[in-house]
Protein backbone atom coordinates (compact mmCIF):
# COMPACT_ATOMS: atom_id res chain seq x y z
CA UNK A 1 0.00 0.00 0.00
CA UNK A 2 2.41 2.42 -1.29
CA UNK A 3 2.02 5.83 -2.67
CA UNK A 4 4.19 7.70 -5.18
CA UNK A 5 2.24 11.37 -6.11
CA UNK A 6 2.46 11.29 -9.89
CA UNK A 7 4.31 14.52 -10.15
CA UNK A 8 4.97 14.31 -13.99
CA UNK A 9 1.44 14.79 -14.58
CA UNK A 10 0.90 17.52 -12.03
CA UNK A 11 3.89 19.69 -13.63
CA UNK A 12 2.58 18.95 -17.30
CA UNK A 13 -0.59 19.90 -16.26
CA UNK A 14 0.67 23.15 -14.47
CA UNK A 15 2.85 23.98 -17.28
CA UNK A 16 0.60 23.48 -20.22
CA UNK A 17 -3.38 23.57 -19.24
CA UNK A 18 -3.45 26.57 -16.61
CA UNK A 19 -1.73 29.58 -18.20
CA UNK A 20 0.57 29.03 -15.40
CA UNK A 21 2.62 31.56 -17.12
CA UNK A 22 0.00 34.08 -16.47
CA UNK A 23 -0.07 33.40 -13.10
CA UNK A 24 3.83 33.91 -12.59
CA UNK A 25 3.29 37.58 -14.50
CA UNK A 26 1.78 39.12 -11.38
CA UNK A 27 3.66 41.05 -9.18
CA UNK A 28 2.42 38.96 -6.44
CA UNK A 29 4.04 35.76 -7.61
CA UNK A 30 6.74 37.00 -9.72
CA UNK A 31 9.06 34.76 -7.46
CA UNK A 32 7.23 31.61 -8.74
CA UNK A 33 8.98 30.02 -10.91
CA UNK A 34 8.84 26.41 -13.02
CA UNK A 35 11.85 25.52 -11.05
CA UNK A 36 10.51 26.49 -7.65
CA UNK A 37 7.22 24.48 -8.33
CA UNK A 38 9.27 21.85 -8.98
CA UNK A 39 11.12 21.59 -6.04
CA UNK A 40 8.29 22.55 -3.72
CA UNK A 41 6.07 19.48 -5.57
CA UNK A 42 8.68 17.22 -5.50
CA UNK A 43 9.45 17.78 -1.60
CA UNK A 44 5.90 17.60 -1.13
CA UNK A 45 5.66 13.78 -2.64
CA UNK A 46 8.66 12.74 -0.47
CA UNK A 47 7.01 14.22 2.67
CA UNK A 48 3.83 12.41 1.52
CA UNK A 49 5.07 9.56 0.66
CA UNK A 50 7.27 8.88 3.64
CA UNK A 51 5.29 10.87 6.78
CA UNK A 52 1.82 10.74 6.24
CA UNK A 53 0.91 7.38 3.93
CA UNK A 54 2.58 5.29 6.59
CA UNK A 55 -0.51 6.61 8.72
CA UNK A 56 -2.77 5.55 6.37
CA UNK A 57 -3.83 2.01 7.62
CA UNK A 58 -3.20 2.46 11.33
CA UNK A 59 -6.01 5.73 11.11
CA UNK A 60 -8.55 3.20 9.41
CA UNK A 61 -8.03 0.50 11.64
CA UNK A 62 -7.33 1.96 14.80
CA UNK A 63 -9.62 5.60 14.72
CA UNK A 64 -9.79 8.87 17.01
CA UNK A 65 -10.55 7.58 20.56
CA UNK A 66 -12.96 9.76 23.09
CA UNK A 67 -11.64 9.17 26.59
CA UNK A 68 -13.71 11.85 29.10
CA UNK A 69 -13.29 15.41 27.20
CA UNK A 70 -10.45 15.15 25.15
CA UNK A 71 -9.98 13.36 21.74
CA UNK A 72 -6.77 11.36 21.13
CA UNK A 73 -5.44 10.80 17.49
CA UNK A 74 -5.28 7.47 15.65
CA UNK A 75 -1.70 6.25 16.24
CA UNK A 76 1.10 8.26 14.60
CA UNK A 77 -0.83 11.42 13.31
CA UNK A 78 0.22 13.36 15.92
CA UNK A 79 3.95 12.84 15.04
CA UNK A 80 3.03 13.26 11.59
CA UNK A 81 1.07 16.23 11.82
CA UNK A 82 4.03 18.24 13.88
CA UNK A 83 6.42 17.23 10.99
CA UNK A 84 3.76 18.95 8.36
CA UNK A 85 3.67 21.68 10.72
CA UNK A 86 7.87 21.97 11.01
CA UNK A 87 7.90 21.77 7.64
CA UNK A 88 5.57 24.40 6.45
CA UNK A 89 2.96 22.91 4.38
CA UNK A 90 0.05 24.74 5.60
CA UNK A 91 1.31 28.65 4.97
CA UNK A 92 2.05 27.57 1.59
CA UNK A 93 -0.18 29.49 -0.07
CA UNK A 94 -1.25 31.77 2.67
CA UNK A 95 -0.47 35.73 1.90
CA UNK A 96 2.92 37.00 2.81
CA UNK A 97 0.93 39.45 4.49
CA UNK A 98 -0.67 37.00 7.22
CA UNK A 99 3.01 35.03 7.43
CA UNK A 100 2.05 32.75 4.35
CA UNK A 101 4.67 31.77 1.66
CA UNK A 102 2.90 33.40 -1.27
CA UNK A 103 2.14 30.75 -3.74
CA UNK A 104 -0.51 30.53 -6.00
CA UNK A 105 -3.11 28.75 -5.11
CA UNK A 106 -2.74 25.68 -7.90
CA UNK A 107 0.32 25.14 -6.61
CA UNK A 108 -1.02 24.06 -3.66
CA UNK A 109 -3.80 22.09 -5.23
CA UNK A 110 -1.15 19.79 -6.29
CA UNK A 111 0.53 19.42 -2.68
CA UNK A 112 -3.01 18.72 -0.78
CA UNK A 113 -3.75 16.50 -3.30
CA UNK A 114 -0.56 14.37 -2.51
CA UNK A 115 -1.24 14.78 0.88
CA UNK A 116 -5.30 13.50 1.01
CA UNK A 117 -3.95 10.80 -1.66
CA UNK A 118 -1.56 9.72 1.22
CA UNK A 119 -3.81 9.87 3.82
CA UNK A 120 -7.37 11.54 3.20
CA UNK A 121 -8.49 11.93 6.58
CA UNK A 122 -5.00 13.18 8.08
CA UNK A 123 -5.65 15.76 5.09
CA UNK A 124 -8.90 17.44 6.28
CA UNK A 125 -7.17 19.08 9.68
CA UNK A 126 -4.89 21.23 7.79
CA UNK A 127 -7.85 21.45 5.10
CA UNK A 128 -10.22 23.01 7.39
CA UNK A 129 -7.50 24.57 9.44
CA UNK A 130 -6.57 26.68 5.85
CA UNK A 131 -10.45 27.60 5.32
CA UNK A 132 -10.92 28.79 8.98
CA UNK A 133 -7.76 30.96 8.43
CA UNK A 134 -9.10 32.68 5.44
CA UNK A 135 -12.69 33.48 6.97
CA UNK A 136 -11.25 34.58 10.08
CA UNK A 137 -8.94 37.08 8.24
CA UNK A 138 -11.47 38.22 5.93
CA UNK A 139 -14.29 38.95 8.10
CA UNK A 140 -12.93 38.82 11.85
CA UNK A 141 -11.66 42.51 13.93
CA UNK A 142 -7.80 43.24 13.72
CA UNK A 143 -8.01 42.37 17.27
CA UNK A 144 -9.21 38.83 16.71
CA UNK A 145 -7.03 38.51 13.51
CA UNK A 146 -4.16 39.35 15.39
CA UNK A 147 -4.70 36.58 18.00
CA UNK A 148 -5.72 34.01 16.10
CA UNK A 149 -4.33 34.27 12.57
CA UNK A 150 -0.57 33.74 13.19
CA UNK A 151 -0.74 30.61 14.98
CA UNK A 152 -3.35 29.10 12.46
CA UNK A 153 -1.27 30.05 9.27
CA UNK A 154 1.89 28.02 10.52
CA UNK A 155 -0.66 25.43 11.63
CA UNK A 156 0.30 25.34 15.13
CA UNK A 157 -3.10 25.75 16.12
CA UNK A 158 -5.83 23.89 13.83
CA UNK A 159 -9.38 25.14 13.06
CA UNK A 160 -12.39 23.92 12.62
CA UNK A 161 -16.51 24.37 11.53
CA UNK A 162 -19.25 24.11 13.66
CA UNK A 163 -22.39 24.41 11.63
CA UNK A 164 -24.72 21.26 11.43
CA UNK A 165 -27.16 20.51 13.78
CA UNK A 166 -29.36 17.28 14.03
CA UNK A 167 -32.21 19.69 12.91
CA UNK A 168 -30.35 21.86 10.71
CA UNK A 169 -27.64 19.80 8.02
CA UNK A 170 -27.94 21.66 4.29
CA UNK A 171 -30.56 23.89 5.59
CA UNK A 172 -29.04 26.18 8.10
CA UNK A 173 -31.76 27.79 8.69
CA UNK A 174 -33.32 25.80 11.18
CA UNK A 175 -29.75 26.60 13.66
CA UNK A 176 -30.75 26.43 17.08
CA UNK A 177 -27.28 27.31 18.66
CA UNK A 178 -27.84 30.02 21.11
CA UNK A 179 -25.67 33.22 21.68
CA UNK A 180 -26.17 35.83 24.59
CA UNK A 181 -24.67 39.13 24.39
CA UNK A 182 -22.31 39.08 27.62
CA UNK A 183 -21.91 43.09 27.14
CA UNK A 184 -18.04 43.10 27.45
CA UNK A 185 -17.60 42.31 23.69
CA UNK A 186 -18.07 38.39 24.46
CA UNK A 187 -20.67 36.39 23.76
CA UNK A 188 -22.05 33.26 25.29
CA UNK A 189 -22.62 29.99 23.38
CA UNK A 190 -25.46 27.49 23.73
CA UNK A 191 -25.99 24.34 21.82
CA UNK A 192 -25.19 21.15 20.32
CA UNK A 193 -22.89 20.68 16.93
CA UNK A 194 -22.54 17.57 15.04
CA UNK A 195 -20.51 16.11 12.28
CA UNK A 196 -17.42 18.27 13.18
CA UNK A 197 -14.78 17.29 11.52
CA UNK A 198 -11.31 17.51 13.71
CA UNK A 199 -13.75 18.79 16.50
CA UNK A 200 -11.36 17.68 18.69
CA UNK A 201 -7.81 16.14 18.95
CA UNK A 202 -3.73 16.24 20.42
CA UNK A 203 -2.46 17.11 17.43
CA UNK A 204 -1.93 20.77 18.03
CA UNK A 205 -2.52 22.66 21.66
CA UNK A 206 -5.39 25.20 20.31
CA UNK A 207 -8.43 24.36 18.38
CA UNK A 208 -10.32 27.59 16.86
CA UNK A 209 -13.72 26.69 16.26
CA UNK A 210 -16.24 28.86 14.22
CA UNK A 211 -19.58 28.33 15.30
CA UNK A 212 -22.66 29.24 14.10
CA UNK A 213 -25.50 30.66 16.27
CA UNK A 214 -28.53 32.68 16.64
CA UNK A 215 -29.08 35.67 19.18
CA UNK A 216 -32.15 36.75 20.43
CA UNK A 217 -34.95 38.24 18.48
CA UNK A 218 -32.95 37.50 15.13
CA UNK A 219 -34.74 37.05 11.91
CA UNK A 220 -35.89 33.37 11.02
CA UNK A 221 -34.16 30.95 8.91
CA UNK A 222 -30.64 32.04 7.51
CA UNK A 223 -30.82 35.67 7.90
CA UNK A 224 -31.06 35.30 11.09
CA UNK A 225 -27.52 32.95 12.18
CA UNK A 226 -24.91 34.95 13.12
CA UNK A 227 -21.02 33.31 13.63
CA UNK A 228 -18.51 33.09 16.32
CA UNK A 229 -14.96 32.07 17.05
CA UNK A 230 -14.96 30.04 20.15
CA UNK A 231 -11.13 29.09 20.89
CA UNK A 232 -10.86 25.74 22.53
CA UNK A 233 -8.46 27.12 25.28
CA UNK A 234 -8.71 30.84 25.64
CA UNK A 235 -5.41 32.98 25.19
CA UNK A 236 -4.20 35.30 27.26
CA UNK A 237 -2.62 38.92 26.38
CA UNK A 238 0.71 37.91 25.98
CA UNK A 239 -0.11 34.92 23.92
CA UNK A 240 0.35 32.17 26.33
CA UNK A 241 -2.60 29.86 26.60
CA UNK A 242 -5.12 29.84 29.43
CA UNK A 243 -7.69 28.08 30.73
CA UNK A 244 -10.36 25.42 28.28
CA UNK A 245 -13.26 26.79 27.10
CA UNK A 246 -17.12 25.53 28.18
CA UNK A 247 -17.35 23.52 25.39
CA UNK A 248 -16.27 19.54 24.75
CA UNK A 249 -17.29 17.03 22.74
CA UNK A 250 -19.86 14.25 23.96
CA UNK A 251 -19.34 11.61 21.06
CA UNK A 252 -17.68 10.61 17.92
CA UNK A 253 -19.54 9.01 15.04
CA UNK A 254 -18.39 5.65 13.62
CA UNK A 255 -18.48 5.91 10.08
CA UNK A 256 -18.01 4.30 6.93
CA UNK A 257 -14.89 5.73 6.32
CA UNK A 258 -11.89 8.34 6.90
CA UNK A 259 -12.08 6.18 10.46
CA UNK A 260 -8.63 8.53 11.15
CA UNK A 261 -10.56 12.02 10.85
CA UNK A 262 -12.32 12.26 14.54
CA UNK A 263 -15.98 13.40 13.93
CA UNK A 264 -17.32 15.41 16.92
CA UNK A 265 -20.31 15.64 18.57
CA UNK A 266 -19.74 19.01 20.51
CA UNK A 267 -21.77 20.49 23.47
CA UNK A 268 -21.22 24.13 24.03
CA UNK A 269 -22.60 24.94 27.80
CA UNK A 270 -22.33 28.98 28.14
CA UNK A 271 -18.79 28.65 25.67
CA UNK A 272 -17.67 32.14 25.74
CA UNK A 273 -16.96 33.23 22.00
CA UNK A 274 -16.26 36.55 19.83
CA UNK A 275 -18.69 37.81 17.02
CA UNK A 276 -17.05 37.46 13.50
CA UNK A 277 -18.44 39.89 11.01
CA UNK A 278 -21.73 41.58 11.41
CA UNK A 279 -25.23 40.53 13.27
CA UNK A 280 -26.85 38.33 11.37
CA UNK A 281 -24.32 37.75 8.65
CA UNK A 282 -22.63 35.03 10.10
CA UNK A 283 -23.59 32.47 7.12
CA UNK A 284 -22.00 34.95 4.46
CA UNK A 285 -18.84 34.91 6.44
CA UNK A 286 -18.65 31.16 6.40
CA UNK A 287 -18.91 30.93 3.00
CA UNK A 288 -16.01 32.27 2.74
CA UNK A 289 -14.64 29.16 4.56
CA UNK A 290 -17.06 26.81 2.34
CA UNK A 291 -16.20 28.00 -0.80
CA UNK A 292 -12.67 26.67 -0.16
CA UNK A 293 -13.03 24.01 1.14
CA UNK A 294 -15.47 22.67 -1.43
CA UNK A 295 -12.36 23.08 -3.87
CA UNK A 296 -10.63 20.97 -1.94
CA UNK A 297 -12.78 18.09 -1.32
CA UNK A 298 -13.19 18.14 -4.99
CA UNK A 299 -9.23 17.38 -4.95
CA UNK A 300 -10.02 15.07 -2.37
CA UNK A 301 -11.81 13.22 -4.55
CA UNK A 302 -8.93 13.24 -7.13
CA UNK A 303 -6.63 11.86 -4.51
CA UNK A 304 -8.57 8.80 -3.44
CA UNK A 305 -8.88 8.49 -6.83
CA UNK A 306 -5.41 8.64 -7.53
CA UNK A 307 -4.53 6.41 -4.33
CA UNK A 308 -6.79 3.67 -5.32
CA UNK A 309 -5.36 3.62 -8.98
CA UNK A 310 -2.04 3.00 -8.36
CA UNK A 311 -2.87 -0.17 -5.82
CA UNK A 312 -5.06 -1.39 -8.53
CA UNK A 313 -1.70 -1.01 -10.97
CA UNK A 314 0.54 -2.10 -8.69
CA UNK A 315 -1.86 -5.21 -8.05
CA UNK A 316 -2.09 -5.85 -12.03
CA UNK A 317 1.29 -5.73 -12.74
CA UNK A 318 1.50 -8.68 -9.84
CA UNK A 319 -1.59 -10.16 -10.22
CA UNK A 320 -1.62 -13.95 -12.66
CA UNK A 321 -4.51 -15.48 -13.74
CA UNK A 322 -5.62 -16.67 -16.78
CA UNK A 323 -2.88 -16.39 -19.96
CA UNK A 324 -3.83 -12.96 -21.49
CA UNK A 325 -3.89 -12.37 -25.66
CA UNK A 326 -0.56 -12.73 -27.48
CA UNK A 327 1.17 -12.88 -24.12
CA UNK A 328 2.82 -16.21 -22.55
CA UNK A 329 1.33 -18.15 -19.36
CA UNK A 330 2.72 -16.48 -16.18
CA UNK A 331 1.92 -12.87 -17.63
CA UNK A 332 0.09 -10.34 -15.02
CA UNK A 333 -3.49 -9.21 -15.81
CA UNK A 334 -2.33 -5.71 -16.74
CA UNK A 335 -2.01 -7.71 -20.11
CA UNK A 336 -5.94 -8.26 -20.42
CA UNK A 337 -7.47 -5.75 -22.47
CA UNK A 338 -10.33 -5.36 -20.08
CA UNK A 339 -8.18 -4.75 -17.30
CA UNK A 340 -5.75 -2.49 -19.67
CA UNK A 341 -9.22 -0.90 -20.45
CA UNK A 342 -10.15 -0.18 -16.90
CA UNK A 343 -7.02 1.38 -15.62
CA UNK A 344 -6.91 3.59 -18.75
CA UNK A 345 -10.39 4.68 -17.99
CA UNK A 346 -9.40 5.44 -14.00
CA UNK A 347 -5.97 7.61 -15.21
CA UNK A 348 -7.65 9.71 -18.26
CA UNK A 349 -10.77 10.65 -16.18
CA UNK A 350 -7.67 11.62 -13.04
CA UNK A 351 -6.28 13.11 -15.16
CA UNK A 352 -9.38 15.27 -16.08
CA UNK A 353 -11.10 15.95 -13.16
CA UNK A 354 -7.40 16.97 -11.87
CA UNK A 355 -6.97 19.28 -14.43
CA UNK A 356 -10.42 20.91 -13.45
CA UNK A 357 -9.34 21.65 -10.11
CA UNK A 358 -6.36 23.38 -11.26
CA UNK A 359 -8.25 25.66 -13.93
CA UNK A 360 -10.31 26.79 -10.90
CA UNK A 361 -7.74 27.73 -8.37
CA UNK A 362 -5.99 29.29 -11.49
CA UNK A 363 -9.05 31.56 -12.05
CA UNK A 364 -8.83 32.05 -8.52
CA UNK A 365 -5.14 32.99 -8.67
CA UNK A 366 -5.88 35.36 -11.65
CA UNK A 367 -8.49 37.36 -10.10
CA UNK A 368 -10.89 35.85 -12.14
CA UNK A 369 -13.63 34.91 -9.60
CA UNK A 370 -16.30 34.78 -11.91
CA UNK A 371 -14.73 31.83 -13.81
CA UNK A 372 -13.86 30.68 -10.27
CA UNK A 373 -17.68 30.58 -9.08
CA UNK A 374 -18.34 29.05 -12.24
CA UNK A 375 -16.17 25.98 -11.78
CA UNK A 376 -16.51 25.51 -8.13
CA UNK A 377 -19.19 23.93 -7.97
CA UNK A 378 -18.08 21.44 -11.01
CA UNK A 379 -14.81 21.13 -9.77
CA UNK A 380 -16.61 19.90 -6.01
CA UNK A 381 -19.28 17.36 -7.64
CA UNK A 382 -16.58 15.81 -10.32
CA UNK A 383 -14.30 15.22 -8.71
CA UNK A 384 -15.98 13.50 -5.61
CA UNK A 385 -18.26 11.39 -7.47
CA UNK A 386 -15.13 10.27 -9.56
CA UNK A 387 -13.15 9.25 -6.68
CA UNK A 388 -16.03 6.89 -5.76
CA UNK A 389 -16.36 5.93 -9.13
CA UNK A 390 -12.64 5.58 -9.62
CA UNK A 391 -12.13 3.20 -6.36
CA UNK A 392 -14.51 0.96 -7.15
CA UNK A 393 -12.83 0.63 -10.59
CA UNK A 394 -10.16 -0.30 -7.92
CA UNK A 395 -12.08 -2.60 -6.09
CA UNK A 396 -13.12 -4.61 -9.32
CA UNK A 397 -9.59 -4.43 -10.61
CA UNK A 398 -8.47 -6.44 -7.19
CA UNK A 399 -11.42 -9.29 -7.96
CA UNK A 400 -12.27 -10.83 -4.77
CA UNK A 401 -9.12 -9.52 -2.57
CA UNK A 402 -10.40 -6.26 -3.55
CA UNK A 403 -13.51 -6.81 -1.52
CA UNK A 404 -11.57 -8.05 1.99
CA UNK A 405 -9.54 -5.18 4.09
CA UNK A 406 -6.22 -6.60 3.55
CA UNK A 407 -4.94 -4.85 0.01
CA UNK A 408 -6.47 -1.54 0.75
CA UNK A 409 -9.01 -1.11 -2.18
CA UNK A 410 -11.86 -1.59 0.49
CA UNK A 411 -10.35 1.83 2.12
CA UNK A 412 -10.16 3.85 -0.36
CA UNK A 413 -13.95 3.09 -1.66
CA UNK A 414 -14.74 3.51 1.78
CA UNK A 415 -13.13 6.49 2.40
CA UNK A 416 -14.19 8.32 -0.65
CA UNK A 417 -18.07 8.05 -0.26
CA UNK A 418 -17.88 10.70 2.11
CA UNK A 419 -16.56 13.40 -0.26
CA UNK A 420 -19.78 13.87 -2.35
CA UNK A 421 -22.09 14.50 0.79
CA UNK A 422 -19.70 16.25 2.95
CA UNK A 423 -19.70 20.89 2.16
CA UNK A 424 -22.72 20.73 0.41
CA UNK A 425 -23.94 17.42 -1.21
CA UNK A 426 -23.57 17.23 -5.08
CA UNK A 427 -26.95 17.70 -5.86
CA UNK A 428 -26.59 21.14 -3.59
CA UNK A 429 -23.54 21.55 -5.85
CA UNK A 430 -25.79 21.15 -9.02
CA UNK A 431 -28.06 23.76 -8.56
CA UNK A 432 -25.72 26.05 -7.24
CA UNK A 433 -23.97 26.05 -10.34
CA UNK A 434 -27.78 26.35 -12.41
CA UNK A 435 -29.27 28.66 -10.13
CA UNK A 436 -26.87 30.80 -9.26
CA UNK A 437 -23.80 30.53 -11.57
CA UNK A 438 -25.74 29.94 -14.94
CA UNK A 439 -29.05 31.52 -14.80
CA UNK A 440 -28.48 34.33 -12.21
CA UNK A 441 -26.30 36.48 -14.82
CA UNK A 442 -28.15 34.94 -18.15
CA UNK A 443 -25.20 32.60 -18.96
CA UNK A 444 -22.45 35.62 -19.43
CA UNK A 445 -20.07 33.65 -17.51
CA UNK A 446 -20.82 30.06 -19.32
CA UNK A 447 -20.70 31.66 -22.97
CA UNK A 448 -17.26 33.32 -22.05
CA UNK A 449 -16.14 29.51 -21.00
CA UNK A 450 -18.07 28.17 -23.95
CA UNK A 451 -15.47 30.87 -26.09
CA UNK A 452 -12.41 29.86 -24.26
CA UNK A 453 -13.38 26.11 -25.47
CA UNK A 454 -13.29 27.12 -28.76
CA UNK A 455 -9.86 28.38 -29.09
CA UNK A 456 -8.97 25.40 -27.35
CA UNK A 457 -10.28 23.96 -30.42
CA UNK A 458 -8.35 25.61 -32.70
CA UNK A 459 -5.48 25.42 -30.81
CA UNK A 460 -5.06 21.84 -31.47
CA UNK A 461 -6.14 21.71 -35.02
CA UNK A 462 -3.32 23.69 -35.82
CA UNK A 463 -1.15 21.70 -32.88
CA UNK A 464 -2.37 18.70 -34.34
CA UNK A 465 0.70 16.53 -36.24
CA UNK A 466 3.48 17.80 -33.49
CA UNK A 467 5.23 15.70 -31.87
CA UNK A 468 3.99 12.54 -34.08
CA UNK A 469 0.66 12.80 -32.12
CA UNK A 470 -2.19 13.39 -34.10
CA UNK A 471 -5.20 14.86 -32.45
CA UNK A 472 -7.87 14.49 -35.48
CA UNK A 473 -9.88 12.93 -33.00
CA UNK A 474 -10.12 15.19 -30.14
CA UNK A 475 -10.84 17.89 -32.41
CA UNK A 476 -13.53 16.32 -33.61
CA UNK A 477 -15.08 15.03 -30.09
CA UNK A 478 -14.52 18.76 -28.82
CA UNK A 479 -16.52 20.07 -31.22
CA UNK A 480 -19.71 17.96 -30.77
CA UNK A 481 -18.79 18.34 -27.36
CA UNK A 482 -19.11 22.43 -27.64
CA UNK A 483 -22.23 22.20 -29.31
CA UNK A 484 -23.61 19.60 -27.13
CA UNK A 485 -22.77 22.33 -24.17
CA UNK A 486 -24.13 24.94 -25.96
CA UNK A 487 -27.25 23.63 -26.71
CA UNK A 488 -27.50 22.61 -23.20
CA UNK A 489 -26.83 25.94 -21.57
CA UNK A 490 -29.78 27.59 -23.76
CA UNK A 491 -31.90 24.98 -22.85
CA UNK A 492 -31.42 25.78 -18.71
CA UNK A 493 -31.09 29.32 -19.66
CA UNK A 494 -35.24 29.66 -21.23
CA UNK A 495 -36.53 26.50 -18.77
CA UNK A 496 -38.51 27.32 -16.09
CA UNK A 497 -36.83 26.76 -12.28
CA UNK A 498 -38.84 23.24 -11.72
CA UNK A 499 -37.35 21.48 -14.86
CA UNK A 500 -33.88 23.84 -14.61
CA UNK A 501 -33.09 21.63 -10.93
CA UNK A 502 -34.57 18.48 -12.20
CA UNK A 503 -31.99 18.53 -15.07
CA UNK A 504 -28.95 20.37 -12.84
CA UNK A 505 -26.82 17.38 -12.07
CA UNK A 506 -27.04 15.65 -15.56
CA UNK A 507 -26.01 19.79 -16.74
CA UNK A 508 -23.30 19.75 -14.69
CA UNK A 509 -21.96 15.97 -15.67
CA UNK A 510 -22.37 17.41 -19.00
CA UNK A 511 -20.07 20.60 -18.22
CA UNK A 512 -17.78 18.33 -16.63
CA UNK A 513 -17.01 15.62 -19.47
CA UNK A 514 -16.38 18.30 -21.56
CA UNK A 515 -14.35 20.64 -19.98
CA UNK A 516 -12.24 17.81 -18.65
CA UNK A 517 -11.51 17.04 -22.04
CA UNK A 518 -10.80 20.08 -23.31
CA UNK A 519 -8.37 20.77 -20.89
CA UNK A 520 -6.35 17.74 -21.54
CA UNK A 521 -6.61 18.67 -24.87
CA UNK A 522 -5.26 21.90 -24.32
CA UNK A 523 -2.68 20.58 -22.33
CA UNK A 524 -1.35 18.69 -25.04
CA UNK A 525 -1.78 21.04 -27.96
CA UNK A 526 0.94 23.61 -25.73
CA UNK A 527 3.40 20.52 -24.84
CA UNK A 528 3.23 19.57 -28.18
CA UNK A 529 4.08 23.21 -29.53
CA UNK A 530 6.80 23.10 -26.60
CA UNK A 531 8.76 19.84 -27.22
CA UNK A 532 7.79 18.39 -23.63
CA UNK A 533 8.50 14.71 -23.51
CA UNK A 534 5.43 14.05 -21.93
CA UNK A 535 2.91 15.56 -24.57
CA UNK A 536 2.96 12.29 -26.39
CA UNK A 537 1.82 10.28 -23.96
CA UNK A 538 -0.56 12.53 -22.38
CA UNK A 539 -2.23 12.88 -26.18
CA UNK A 540 -2.81 8.64 -25.43
CA UNK A 541 -5.04 9.86 -22.76
CA UNK A 542 -6.91 12.60 -24.28
CA UNK A 543 -7.71 10.28 -27.32
CA UNK A 544 -9.29 7.89 -24.87
CA UNK A 545 -10.89 10.37 -23.48
CA UNK A 546 -12.11 12.17 -26.47
CA UNK A 547 -13.26 8.57 -27.74
CA UNK A 548 -14.54 7.69 -24.23
CA UNK A 549 -15.69 10.40 -21.69
CA UNK A 550 -16.16 13.62 -23.78
CA UNK A 551 -18.96 11.65 -25.82
CA UNK A 552 -20.88 11.01 -22.58
CA UNK A 553 -22.08 14.55 -22.78
CA UNK A 554 -24.36 13.85 -26.13
CA UNK A 555 -26.16 10.96 -23.62
CA UNK A 556 -27.18 13.28 -21.32
CA UNK A 557 -29.10 15.84 -24.00
CA UNK A 558 -32.33 14.30 -24.11
CA UNK A 559 -32.64 14.14 -20.64
CA UNK A 560 -32.25 17.61 -20.10
CA UNK A 561 -34.65 18.89 -23.37
CA UNK A 562 -37.13 16.61 -20.91
CA UNK A 563 -36.66 19.10 -18.48
CA UNK A 564 -38.65 17.90 -15.10
CA UNK A 565 -41.69 15.37 -16.85
CA UNK A 566 -39.63 11.75 -16.31
CA UNK A 567 -38.80 12.76 -12.69
CA UNK A 568 -42.50 14.02 -11.90
CA UNK A 569 -44.44 12.08 -14.07
CA UNK A 570 -44.15 8.89 -11.67
CA UNK A 571 -46.43 9.40 -8.77
CA UNK A 572 -44.58 9.70 -5.31
CA UNK A 573 -46.99 7.32 -3.48
CA UNK A 574 -46.06 4.84 -5.86
CA UNK A 575 -42.28 5.15 -5.96
CA UNK A 576 -42.24 2.41 -3.25
CA UNK A 577 -44.39 -0.26 -5.75
CA UNK A 578 -45.65 -0.14 -8.88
Amino acid sequence: MTFQAPVNAMQFLLRHAVDMDKITALPKFEDTNDELIGDILNGAAVFARDVVAPTNWDGDQTPASLDGKDVTASPGFKEAYQSFVESGWQSLAMSPDIGGMGLPTVVSVATNEMIYSANMAFGLCPMLTSSATKAIEAHASEDLKNIYVPKMVTGEWTGAMCLTEPQAGSDLGPVRTKAVDNGDGTYSITGQKIYITWGDHDCAENIIHLVLARLPDSPDGSRGISLFICPKTFVNEDGSLGERNDFYPIGLEHKLGIHGSPTCVMEFKGAKGWLVGEVNRGLACMFTMMNEARLFVGVQGVAIGERAYQAALDYAHERVQGTPPGEEAGAPIVHHPDVRRMLIDMKARLMGARAIAMATAAADDLGDHGRAGLLTPITKSYGSDLGVDVASIGVQVHGGMGYVEETGAAQHLRDSRIAPIYEGTNGIQAMDLVGRKLRRDGGEEMHKLIADLKYIMTLADNSSGHGQADLTVCVRALGEGIETLTTATDILLNANNDDALAVATPYLSLCANVLSGALLIKAVANGLSAGDAHAKSMASLARYHALSVMPRAAGQLDFIRAGGDPVFDFPVGQLADL
